[in-house]
């Protein structure tokens, strides 16, 4: 027993010195330039004013102060199917660390059992068997002198009692890195989980913005229909006193018709968007119509966008915090490969009580005990623990290139986000303008043609003219509104302050012992 204790001890003191075999993990550098996001571009294109290095608001929808969007997006945390089932998959990757830092621990089980055995007097024991009164000396092959007495091959009772241990000690780590990488895929379950959360924020930002870019290309429709139908009644007044012929009339009239067939079509794409804005947020088709449906305009954009600086941009992408996490994960498994190859030192013990009477089964002189290590080393696997090692090497070095194309990828969205965002507001700008002086020449055409100077195709052509600017500023205004969301997105932000909530434990985590 003494022997035992110093065994024991002496194991427990190397695991609890001992260190973890094979690399430890260095977080990577991301290379991201420390000021501009356009660091080292041979061609940099002027960024909008409105864009400020000030950090990334988490909230950054709030910036367009409209309370139905942020409504919207209060619900996506706690509604989003998506979201949910990433949650859901962080605490089952959670549950899965618990199993794997359980082997850090002794096993202990408790065992009891009761059994009512009777031996054949032909089988093998009754070859040694002595002759008893009633029964043939030695059974079917016995000679009837010495060997076990005929009695114990009767039935007879067996009463048991005890307790098993064992403990893998972990010497060299194997366990500590196995829990370590179970650790790195809790950390990208949760990245998972805030890309879903990213991702569904944006969707219903761009899904809201362009159902009201799309109310709003029904108003310029359902408008431009009113006013046709005015300059139709001109004309037929005009035609009864003989001032323009029919032509004028079916013209006017054929323009009328155009634009009324334009708006079924939109009130489709209205249809789908606010179908798939339900959808985001676990609705029935149609379930968000009654706050919805009634027309609003697209959201401004704010006086000034954050962005942040682009050296933070590996702390707020969810998809780069995860990657690094598969690195993390990479690396420690090389750890528990290169643990391995060394010896595995185990402590067993077992401990119990046997009688054939149950009022002897807790004496003392009814203990059995055995107790003591065990090693196994390997000694040949056909290469497999080699093939092991090489395998997770690789492993780790395809984890650090995907994690180097991440954020590569990463900032390649940022910066094709911040020039899209430049070029659609310079480009909006021009159609106002040209809204502006479309309109004045309708006007100009109009009044005109009333006088009998200019012909009605003029005032067609600037109909036209008119209908299609305002058609394209409406979709260009929805363009930055969405392309602020996709700005928005590849910076990552909308996951800081806004976590959907993870479900309780089960029932069977309460119960002892499990």
């Amino acid at each position: 027993m003494k022997s035992l204790r110093l065994i024991t001890g002496l194991s427990v003191a190397v695991l609890l010195s001992g260190c973890a075999l094979g690399p430890n993990f260095v977080p990577p550098n991301p290379g991201l330039p420390p000021t501009s996001f356009f660091a080292g571009a041979t061609h940099k294109p002027v960024v909008s004013t409105r864009v400020a290095l000030a950090p990334v608001n988490p909230d950054w929808w709030a910036l367009f102060h409209d309370r139905e969007l942020i409504a919207l997006e209060h619900c996506v945390a706690g509604a989003n199917l998506d979201v949910r089932t990433a949650t859901l998959r962080l605490t089952e990757s959670r549950y899965q660390r618990g199993v794997t830092a359980s082997a850090l621990f002794p096993s202990l089980s408790d065992n009891g059992s009761y059994e009512r055995q009777g031996i054949s007097q032909n089988g093998i024991l009754g070859l040694f068997a002595s002759a008893t009164p009633g029964t043939e000396a030695g059974g079917a092959f016995g000679t009837g002198t010495g060997g076990i007495p005929g009695s114990l091959l009767q039935p007879f009772s067996l009463w048991q009692q005890g307790f098993d241990a064992s403990w893998e000690l972990d010497i060299w780590g194997q366990v500590r890195r196995q829990v370590e990488a179970a650790d790195a895929d809790s950390d990208v379950a949760a990245d998972q989980r805030r890309g879903a959360l990213v991702s569904a924020l944006a969707e219903v930002a761009r899904d809201y913005m362009q159902l009201r870019g799309i109310q709003e290309q029904i108003r310029i429709a359902r408008n431009n229909v009113k006013t046709e139908t005015d300059i139709l009644d001109i004309t037929k007044e005009r035609q009864k006193t003989g001032v323009v012929t029919g032509l004028d009339v079916e013209n006017a009239a054929a323009q009328v018709d155009s634009l009324k067939a334009t708006i079924p079509d939109l009130q489709r794409q209205e249809s789908e968007a606010i179908n798939a804005l339900s959808l985001l947020l676990d609705e029935p088709p149609g379930g968000l119509a009654a706050e919805l449906v009634t027309p609003g305009a697209v959201p401004p954009p704010p006086p000034r966008i954050p962005v942040g600086i682009p050296s933070d941009l590996a702390r707020r992408r969810p998809d780069i915090r995860q990657a690094e996490a598969q690195l993390h994960e990479a690396t420690a498994d090389i750890g528990v490969a290169v643990a391995s190859f060394y010896p595995t030192v185990t402590l067993n013990g077992s401990v119990g009580f046997q009688a054939l009477d149950l009022k002897n089964l807790w004496k003392g002189s009814s203990l059995q005990y055995a107790l003591g290590p065990g090693v196994t080393m390997p000694l040949f696997e056909g290469g497999k623990l080699t093939s092991m090692l090489n395998l997770r090497t690789a492993q780790q070095q395809e984890a650090w290139i995907s994690y180097h194309e991440t954020v590569l990828k990463a900032w390649h969205d940022v910066v094709n986000a911040l020039v899209a965002y430049r070029t659609e507001t310079a480009r909006h700008r021009e159609l106002v303008l040209q809204i502006d002086h479309a309109g004045k020449a309708l006007d100009l055409a109009r009044s005109r043609y009333r006088d009998g100077v200019e012909q009605f195709v003029t005032v067609l052509d600037a109909e036209r003219t008119l209908l299609s600017a305002q058609q394209q500023g409406a979709q260009s205004a929805t363009n930055v509104a969405v392309d602020i969301v996709a700005l928005y997105k590849a910076l990552g932000g909308g996951w800081e302050d806004d976590f959907p909530p993870e479900p309780p434990p089960p029932l069977t985590a309460a119960l002892p012992g499990l």
